[in-house]
């Protein structure tokens, strides 16, 4: 185990190596001066090669990427052009906004998307069964921002305690106040700010998890353990819950592990669209005023956070089946 956890994060480094060299190409190659950004049109071109200076703009880019790289290898990811702040400190800021909203959204997928997978296995060709299928079908095909905008526009506008947009309390300040001072206002608060956008994030990770549980679970159910399981007497919710989903449960695993950085991904956008305070939100501003440091720093952190947890599900597969094990 030891040794498969050393191999996978030296690889995680080369990984973080290339996507730190992708981004800073791509966003160095775009067109736009972030200097004349800054300055505006009426700056002198004293000015301007005086901050090119300043910054480090006037010299090669290979020489640019050794020195961001330099330092970021001792966690100084640089200094936000425009907000003249140590980029580290405002990803770290922004950072927990936008793990809480993916997990929250992961965990509406699973919650919601196991149950009825399960159910479409156990029924099979029933009227449930079609009516999850065709609900999946939709989750699946349609975009989270248009899942986004149709909450926004049909729900939100018209239920007085959802908001429009925005972030409530964090949740771990939320529940400090429940258990501290017995105040569960700030956790309200947390859950009303919190479910639009999670759910519309989480939408076809739902349908994915909800369509392989299904097909996962009905491979399982043929085998020959089950049926042994069935002719020892035991009810169908034992089978199913005590033999059979825990095997068909490894492949949604996987899944859900590679769906949380697409989660991390499609957050830049639900960001936008909740005006979610998150570093999704932050890399599209970054783009858009041309700050280097903070977009090449924001995918990093979420290249390294989404490596993370690749290792972490890859991990608990010996949680659940101990007959896999990791040399």
């Amino acid at each position: 185990m030891l040794k498969y956890v050393v191999r996978r994060l030296i690889s995680l480094v080369f990984i973080l190596l290339g996507v730190s060299i992708l981004v800073f190409l791509l966003i160095h190659l775009a067109p736009g001066d972030p200097i004349r950004i800054m300055l505006g049109e009426e700056a002198t071109v004293a000015d301007v090669e005086r901050l090119n200076r300043v910054y480090g703009f006037d010299r090669p880019l290979p020489v640019q990427y050794g020195l961001w790289l330099s330092k970021a290898v001792q966690g100084d990811l640089g200094t936000s052009i425009r907000q003249q702040l140590p980029v580290t400190q405002i990803i770290l800021e922004r950072m927990p906004a936008t793990i809480e909203l993916a997990l929250w959204s992961l965990g509406l997928a699973i919650l919601v998307g196991i149950p009825l997978g399960v159910l479409s296995a156990v029924r099979r060709n029933s009227w449930l069964d079609f009516g999850s299928m065709f609900a999946a079908l939709v989750g699946v095909a349609a975009p989270n921002f248009w899942v986004g905008l149709i909450l926004l526009s049909q729900v939100a506008l018209h239920v007085s305690w959802l908001p429009i947009g925005g972030r409530g309390p964090a949740f771990g300040d939320a529940l400090w106040a429940l258990v501290t001072q017995a105040n569960a206002v700030p956790l309200w608060d947390h859950v009303r700010y919190m479910l639009l956008p999670a759910f519309a994030l989480g939408t076809s990770i739902m349908a994915l998890i909800t369509r392989l549980t299904r097909s996962s679970l009905l491979e399982v159910l043929n085998r020959d353990y089950v049926r042994t399981a069935r002719a020892k007497g035991l009810r169908g919710i034992q089978v199913v819950y005590g033999h059979a989903l825990k095997n068909a449960l490894l492949p949604v695993i996987t899944v859900v592990g590679v769906q949380f950085g697409a989660l991390l991904g499609g957050a830049i956008v639900i960001e936008v669209v909740f005006s979610w305070p998150g570093v999704g939100r932050l890399i599209v501003n970054g783009i858009s005023q041309r700050d280097f440091p903070v977009v090449q720093g924001s995918v990093l952190m979420l290249a390294a956070v989404f490596a993370l947890v690749n290792l972490l599900v890859d991990l608990s597969y010996s949680l659940v089946n101990p007959r896999i094990r990791y040399g």
